[in-house]
């Protein structure tokens, strides 16, 4: 079983993606990775999508393999109990991340008291510590000016909380970056990692600010076109519509082998006098490429070419709707070991993906389902010294909910 982070305990306070998915990411990976809520659920609880019965499918995908603490951190036994699950002596413990407002008795000075050697991951909205989510900082940073179809000027946003999931991906990687580091120094520290920064730090890292600053562009929409290289969609005879993509020779060379239009481009090369071997000249003649390639596409059925492009290597796709996804594609079923059936109590049998990181030295952990809002409250509170009676009391006085043993 692919548990190569056996051990680490990892303790969670988040909500929506980034925090979570930084926490999942760990304990698909064999981390123990406990989430607490407040007792009437977090700020996602209720996230769409959800189910007919108001089951969020949202919080069921992003808490996958963790355990639950449900609590009152109003009340000073609730600020104690998260504090002492925290900061729970061991070398493997003393690992907290969040994205929410952290302040007093749980912000990083604050736990330090309680350990030293604290590891503690803060993901912001901005780097001030701001409010921000994915559909604030995506226009913020410029994507919807550069998105949408050619010509047109209005911004065009999108469905994916790609700084989201990038973040929550980089606040793993840092956590697992700062406890190689503890255990090397034993010495603790706080990391922040803001949304906004994450985003920008991206325009820098696809030319993007240098494109501004040296070449004087600000990036035009292109629609579905490939800036600098040559991609299309097209769409066939029998209503489908697919990308296909000539980023590299190999996948020009591997187009034109199974539309036979070598010579028509081969002419088209002579009467603009561009180089089609060149990426960036493909670009150049976007649309007179593009020209050609259409009544080709029209005029053929999706089964026509699709074995062909497949034998031949061609780097293309189909576009479909998430239905059509689930229906048709072979990688989204249980013939990839990466997925699973589950029957999720409350929510029903659904397909659920495990981690998808295939370690060659291990193999692959199935994927284990979220748990229910306070599932493991009392097995929690036990580990950090609670007695019986104690858990007995905290229940009665209504300090933390979950099942009672």
């Amino acid at each position: 079983m692919a548990k190569i982070l056996q051990g680490l305990r990892i303790v969670e306070g988040s909500a929506f993606v980034a925090g979570p998915l930084a926490g999942m990411t760990l304990a698909e990976m064999g981390a123990d990775v406990i989430r607490f809520d407040r007792i009437r659920g977090g700020l996602d609880n209720f996230r769409w999508p959800v189910t007919k019965d108001n089951r969020s499918l949202f919080w069921a995908g992003l808490n996958k393999a963790k355990r639950s603490l449900a609590v009152d951190m109003t009340t000073p036994q609730g600020q104690e109990i998260v504090t002492r699950i925290i900061c729970k002596p061991g070398p493997d413990c003393g690992i907290f991340v969040t994205n929410l407002r952290v302040r007093g008795w749980m912000d990083y000075e604050n736990l330090k008291k309680h350990r030293d050697d604290l590891i503690m991951v803060s993901v912001t909205g901005d780097r001030r510590g701001g409010p921000a989510v994915d559909y604030t900082v995506n226009p913020a940073v410029g994507f919807p000016m550069a998105t949408g179809p050619e010509g047109s000027s209005e911004p065009v946003g999108h469905v994916l909380p790609a700084w989201d999931i990038a973040t929550g991906h980089m606040a793993a990687l840092s956590l697992l970056a700062a406890e190689r580091h503890r255990r090397i120094s034993g010495e603790g520290q706080i990391i922040e990692i803001a949304l906004k920064d994450v985003a920008l730090a991206t325009l820098g890292h696809l030319g993007i600010l240098g494109e501004v600053m040296i070449n004087g562009v600000d990036r035009p929409k292109v629609g579905n076109a490939l800036y600098g290289a040559y991609a299309q969609d097209f769409e066939t005879a029998d209503g489908r519509r697919v990308m296909i993509v000539g980023l590299t020779n190999r996948q020009w060379d591997g187009l034109k082998a199974v539309t036979g239009l070598g010579d028509q481009f081969k002419a088209l090369a002579d009467r603009l006098q561009v180089d089609l071997s060149l990426e960036g000249e493909r670009w150049l003649a976007r649309h007179a490429i593009t020209e050609i390639f259409k009544p080709w596409f029209n005029a053929r059925r999706l089964d026509d070419f699709a074995k062909a492009f497949d034998k031949q290597g061609v780097t293309w796709s189909i576009f479909r709707s998430f239905a059509q996804v689930v229906a048709e594609d072979p990688d989204c079923s249980t013939d990839h070991p990466m997925f699973s059936m589950m029957d999720n109590p409350g929510i029903g049998e659904y397909l659920v993906p495990g981690t998808p990181i295939n370690f060659g030295a291990s193999e692959r952990r199935p994927p284990v389902r979220a748990p229910y809002l306070g599932e493991n409250t009392d097995e929690l509170l036990s580990e950090v010294g609670y007695s019986v009676a104690e858990i007995s009391r905290l229940h009665d006085l209504k300090v933390v909910a979950g099942p009672r043993k």
